[in-house]
Parts: C-alpha cells; sequence; structure tokens
C-alpha cells in the first residue's frame, strides 16, 4: 500500500489540543484518577487549559518543575543541544554528564555519581549499591534494609518493597525480601529494630529514609532523630540512605533536605527538581561505599547528553539567581498564610507543615473533607494543588513563584474555605 492510499483510508488522528477525556481513557491505561483537566500550555507559575482557561500551578509536575514552565534558561539549553548531540549510550565520555555530577558533588555531600531516568530507578540504584557494600565490604550473607512507615521510594518492584505503604504492595507479590519498616521519627523503634534483626542469618546493612516524607502527608524529619540515626549508623558500619527525589535541588530552602537535619548520609538520591521537568535522576555517594564495577550497574538513557544539559543548567540557575532565597522567603510566606487560614478554621485544617516549598495542610479527619475534593475546588477557582493522601494537600510551586503569586494561592484557599 502506497502512502498516498495509506492516508486515505486510515482514521484521523485527533490533535493533542482537541483529544477528549474519553478518547484519551479509551487508548491509555487507567494508572491515574485524573482531575477533568487538559492542560495544553505554561509560562512561568501559570498553565493554561485546552480551553484557554489559566490557573496558577503549585504541583509544578509533582515538585519537578523547578524553574516553572517555558523558563529562557530551559528554552536555551534545550535547543542548544537537541541541535548538537542528544544521546550516544554511556559506551562513551560525554562532557555534559561530566559537568552536571562535578555541580552535584561540589554542591554536596557525595563524591560521584551515577545517572538514570527517574527518581525510582535512582532509589533502585541506591538499594543495589547498599546490598553489593554488605555482601563484598561488610560480609554481611542476608542484608537487610530499614525503611519507614508512611515512605514512598517509587514503583519498581524494589522500590515499592522500600515503600512502607501496603496499598502501594497490594497484588504485587511476592515482594523483594529483604526490608523492615519502623515509624518515621521513632527512634526507639530503630533501636529495637537494629537488634531485633541482627543475627547470624541476617543483619541490617543500610537504613533508607527520607528527609521529609513527601507522598507520606508532607512530614519534616526530627533533627534529633536523624542524629541520633546518623551516631548508629557510624557506630555499626550501617550506610544511611537518604531519599532527595521530592525534597532535594532546593525545594526545601536548601539543595539537599538533608541541610535541614545536620547530617550527611553516605548515600542520596535525586530526580524531580533536577531537571526542571526533563526525565532525569541520580544516586550520589561517598567514595567509601562505591563498590559499583563496570557491568554491576547500567542504564541506556540514563545521564545522556539532552537530559544532562538542562539539568545542569537547572542547577547553575539555581545558583547564579539565588533561587535558595526565594525558596525560603515564599516558604515562610506561604506557611504563615496557611496556618493563618487554618487558625480561622479549626473545624476543618488540623495542622500546617512543609519546610521552604514543599508544605502540607492537615485536613481534621473527623470532617468529610478530603484532599481530592479540596484540590478540584480550588481547581474551580483557578489554583491546581496536589494530594498527598486523603487528608493533607500539598504545595509545591515552581522554585521562582513571587510574592504576588503565593498570595493570590492564600486569597483563593480562603474563598474556597469560606464556602464550606
Amino acid at each position: 500500500m502506497s502512502p498516498e492510499t495509506l492516508l486515505q483510508t486510515s482514521p484521523p488522528v485527533a490533535s493533542p489540543l482537541q483529544f477528549a477525556s474519553e478518547d484519551f481513557d479509551r487508548y491509555v491505561m487507567s494508572t491515574y484518577a485524573r482531575f477533568p483537566l487538559a492542560l495544553a500550555k505554561g509560562e512561568g507559575c501559570r498553565v493554561w487549559d485546552t480551553e484557554g482557561r489559566e490557573y496558577l500551578d503549585f504541583v509544578a509536575g509533582i515538585a519537578t518543575c523547578t524553574l516553572g514552565h517555558a523558563h529562557p534558561v530551559l528554552v536555551e539549553a534545550v535547543t542548544q543541544q537537541i541541535q548538537a548531540l542528544h544521546h550516544v549510550s554511556n559506551l562513551y565520555y560525554t562532557p555534559q554528564q561530566g559537568a552536571l555530577a562535578q555541580w552535584l558533588v561540589e554542591h554536596s555531600c557525595a563524591d560521584r555519581a551515577f545517572f538514570c531516568n527517574s527518581g525510582a530507578e535512582a532509589n533502585e540504584g541506591a538499594i543495589k549499591l547498599a546490598r553489593k557494600y554488605a555482601h563484598t565490604v561488610l560480609g554481611i550473607r542476608a542484608p537487610m534494609i530499614i525503611t519507614a512507615h508512611a515512605s514512598f521510594h517509587g514503583r519498581t518492584l524494589a522500590t515499592i518493597t522500600a515503600t512502607g505503604q501496603p496499598k502501594y504492595q497490594k497484588n504485587f507479590d511476592p515482594l523483594m525480601p529483604g526490608f523492615y519498616y519502623v515509624p518515621y521519627n521513632d527512634i526507639t523503634a530503630l533501636e529495637e529494630a537494629i537488634a531485633l534483626l541482627d543475627n547470624d542469618e541476617r543483619q541490617v546493612a543500610a537504613i533508607m529514609l527520607e528527609a521529609l516524607q513527601g507522598e507520606g502527608g508532607v512530614r519534616p524529619g526530627d533533627r534529633a532523630y536523624f542524629q541520633r540515626i546518623r551516631e548508629i549508623c557510624n557506630e555499626k558500619g550501617i550506610l544511611l540512605i537518604l531519599d532527595e527525589v521530592q525534597v532535594g535541588m532546593g525545594r526545601t530552602g536548601h539543595y539537599w533536605g538533608y541541610e535541614n537535619l545536620g547530617i550527611e548520609p553516605d548515600i542520596f538520591t535525586s530526580a524531580k527538581g533536577l531537571g526542571g521537568g526533563i526525565p532525569i535522576g541520580a544516586m550520589l555517594c561517598k567514595s567509601f561505599c562505591d563498590v559499583f564495577q563496570p557491568g554491576d550497574h547500567a542504564s541506556t538513557f540514563g545521564g545522556n547528553p539532552f537530559a544532562c544539559a538542562v539539568g545542569l543548567a537547572v542547577c547553575q540557575t539555581l545558583e547564579q539567581e539565588n533561587l535558595l532565597a526565594n525558596v525560603q522567603a515564599r516558604g515562610e510566606q506561604l506557611r504563615t498564610g496557611l496556618q493563618a487560614i487554618a487558625d480561622r478554621y479549626p473545624s476543618f485544617i488540623a495542622e500546617v507543615r512543609g519546610w521552604g516549598l514543599i508544605n502540607g495542610l492537615v485536613l481534621n479527619s473527623d470532617v468529610e473533607l478530603t484532599s481530592s475534593n479540596l484540590v478540584q475546588a480550588m481547581i474551580d477557582r483557578g489554583v491546581l494543588l496536589v494530594p498527598a493522601g486523603p487528608k493533607v494537600v500539598r504545595f509545591v510551586p515552581p522554585l521562582i513563584v513571587s510574592a504576588e503569586e503565593v498570595d493570590q494561592v492564600l486569597q483563593a484557599l480562603e474563598q474556597t474555605m469560606a464556602a464550606l
């Protein structure tokens, strides 16, 4: 059949801007409970749907669009790199990967970087590295990794096992062996778990935690808790792994979440905000536990010139434009405003918590209002937010958000609560 005949006989393909939700659901797997909204364009902290309606974006691709939408730095980096070299695999050296690794190492406690495509892959790499270190350096036959209840580490089989939430694990058993869960911010439970797990058959090789639990309800880590964990890891030779996928890259007002806790991890992971919306992940570690050799781990797309050029542009912009100061100021403004609203509506709102520009509005458990209900009500007022569980609404705008935009969101929330 000739190309001309094929074009004449094939059914017309809908334009992306015309694609109706029922058509979308016909062709795309139903792995997300999507809000009834189709987005077509973005600029700065604002997005527009296919009908032309404007929204303030306080989701940022779930804490991913560090510089917002269509930022000139990103546009330039994407344009220049796609015209030069976008992918050649890791069979060769590429300057962009080396430059991004250098920036990350020089702006963190790490000595080495491994690049992949997502947070789940970065955490998978951290788990593999910890297991090899346990076998080859510590001589542990059955290494155990302790993680926390209400954590979230990804959707691969190993990372949903590491994730301490049964709802993500249901119907995917048998799960990976070698994980044990403890309550977050509970040092007594952690010490008891280490004592229980250390015997002739198995031993704790690593503790894997989020500096702030994002999907688990925006729960900041307790400083004293993490400092005691660091002491325990030093005493027992246990590796400390921190999942920085959501809280890293300036989201908390520091480059890394662990800086809020006054400690350094042995291994940590990054993704989401690292590429500003372009898929990239990184697993970083100190040199003493860098036991990977050629053939131990790999990623075809990981660290390609395109993703790394964009990631480097994000990193340099964070530094050159002093965006951490904006994160700190706007985060304080947002939390102060949210707390004032919470004080006016105590029957609906139980708590406000967070760091920098990752903040959670905790709804009272004894009211019918859910996070999804409130998110939909805010969509109707032109603001995008994201649930973090059934009773927590997350505010994670781009790090370039302005004081005026924060005020607009607070005003919309005040109006929504008053209507309720």
